[in-house]
């Protein structure tokens, strides 16, 4: 039985480690993955976004809860951007993607670390923190729109 348990984790490991393009069976499936993880951060982000403006009343709890998905969502995306991801499915994905991608990998990480930030902002419950912090992560994703995204 120990055997067992010990080849499963031994195969489950070597899964997870795979090329993340060996994940896709198509670009199609890739982009529709990125694309999907892209829409739930954006829900979530934009509910963090009208508490921080005003629009909804402050509620600590479910900021806490949105910029927690966030933070997670924040990481997924980008195992989905692999060559050959750049056609297929519509995507307003710009070839810079592609072509510049240490700089595209820049701004991946600048997410990733203000998503960060803000979950740890929205844990004080506290609306001038989570304001400061999602400022900050707005501008992140607006400067990686702005490089890499079509309107």
């Amino acid at each position: 039985m120990k055997k067992l348990a010990a080849f499963i984790v031994t195969a489950a490991a070597a899964v997870l480690s795979a090329p993340a393009s060996a994940q896709f069976a198509k670009a199609e499936d890739a982009i529709k993955y990125r694309q999907s993880a892209f829409f739930v951060m954006g829900q979530h982000f934009g509910r963090i976004g009208a508490m921080a403006n005003g629009k909804a009343p402050f509620d600590a709890k479910a900021a806490q809860e949105s910029a927690d998905i966030v933070a997670v969502m924040s990481k997924l995306p980008w195992e989905a951007f692999g060559a050959g991801t750049d056609k297929g499915a519509p995507t307003k994905a710009l070839p810079a993607i592609w072509s510049e991608q240490a700089k595209y990998k820049e701004h991946t990480d600048k997410l990733q670390a203000e998503a960060t930030k803000l979950a740890a902002a929205a844990k004080t419950g506290n609306l001038d923190n989570l304001k400061a912090s999602f400022g900050a992560t707005a501008g992140t994703c607006k400067a990686c729109h702005d490089a890499f995204r079509s309107k």
